[in-house]
């Protein structure tokens, strides 16, 4: 027996829409998940978060509590969403003062990209690994530590 075989999902208390896809194993619990989402494996979507019709979340994900996600979304490989700073040198453990995320409609992150607690408004593309520090609003391509405009679209 290898490793593979004892790893269970957890999928508890979300409310699906229609004709969703997810692929085992994840754990999603707590959240709200449009119409024609998929969902690929080692994805975790924590309480209170919600995605989109339309919207992709492939392997490896962390949608942390408090995140939204709009419709026809790609969010790839990798993708970390934080909802805490830290910023009094510790991890903070009260969810009431986690932070929330919006992302807007048509969004696309790419791979190994890091979100703190922003918002991203429609048509944008974050480039892979870029690290989000601040809210993205004009419709273009952001990429970088920290992300940055690099082209309107």
């Amino acid at each position: 027996m290898n490793n593979f075989s004892k790893i269970k999902s957890k999928i508890t208390k979300v409310k699906f829409g229609k004709n969703c896809k997810v692929i085992e194993p994840v754990n999603i619990y707590g959240c709200t998940i449009g119409n024609s989402v998929f969902v690929g494996p080692f994805v975790e979507i924590q309480k209170n978060s919600k995605i989109g019709n339309n919207t992709r979340i492939q392997s490896h994900s962390f949608i942390c509590e408090k995140v939204t996600i709009g419709k026809n979304c790609f969010i790839s490989h990798g993708t970390m969403f934080i909802n805490d700073l830290a910023k009094f040198g510790q991890v903070n453990r009260n969810s009431k003062l986690f932070k929330k995320t919006t992302i807007g409609n048509n969004v696309t992150i790419g791979s190994n990209s890091t979100i703190l607690p922003v918002k991203i408004y429609n048509n944008i593309v974050v480039g892979a690994g870029s690290v989000v520090t601040k809210d993205l609003s004009i419709r273009g391509i952001y990429a970088g530590n920290p992300a940055k405009l690099i082209r309107r679209l």
